[in-house]
């Protein structure tokens, strides 16, 4: 993944104790990873990194807004997102990400690279149904929803309309009919 060096924190060179590092997250970054869903990103991470003598504590904290589109109305809206995800981080003789709260690096690694962590942290904080705030209360006045709400009184009139039976079943209730007799 090209243009994400920033995001690689060289920990041999670090001091044991905390250590503080600030990313600004845009759409570039996401089409690092191939990912275009978002009209436009404007995140922070805040990432506290701990230093022990034995691994290390990653604290990251994300906040800010991505202009993503509606779900119902596919109109865009500015969703707030705030999240937070630790991670330890241990010495061991071979690379494992199997835990998702403990990684395992070998011991030869100067450097870690926390770009799929922020990735994760910050798609994982997205909700999974997208509703525009004026969706939600109502106020809301766009050409899709004006078509499914006449969608929905035409399904509501024709379950109201009793007098209207699909043929097929009138078939079926015969059959029943002829087999008691």
């Amino acid at each position: 993944m090209r243009d994400l060096k920033q995001f690689k924190i060289p920990f041999a060179g670090l001091k044991q104790g905390e250590h503080f590092f600030d990313y600004e997250i845009d759409n570039k970054f996401f089409e690092a990873f191939g990912f275009d869903e978002f009209n436009n990103s404007n995140l922070k991470i805040a990432l506290t990194f701990v230093k022990k003598s034995t691994l290390f504590e990653l604290t990251f904290t994300s906040s800010g807004t991505l202009n993503i589109n509606c779900d119902s109305s596919l109109e865009p809206y500015d969703q707030e997102i705030n999240g937070s995800f630790s991670l330890i981080v241990k010495f061991g003789p071979e690379y494992n990400d199997d835990n998702d709260e403990i990684l395992i690096i070998p011991h030869e690694y100067y450097e870690i690279d926390v770009s799929q962590f922020i990735y994760e942290l910050i798609i994982l904080s997205i909700p999974t149904k997208k509703i525009h705030p004026k969706v939600a209360d109502g106020t809301m006045d766009s050409e899709a929803l004006k078509k499914l709400k006449e969608l929905e009184i035409k399904q509501v009139e024709s379950s109201n309309n009793e007098d209207t039976v699909d043929p097929r079943w009138d078939i079926l209730k015969d059959l029943i009919t002829d087999k008691k007799t």
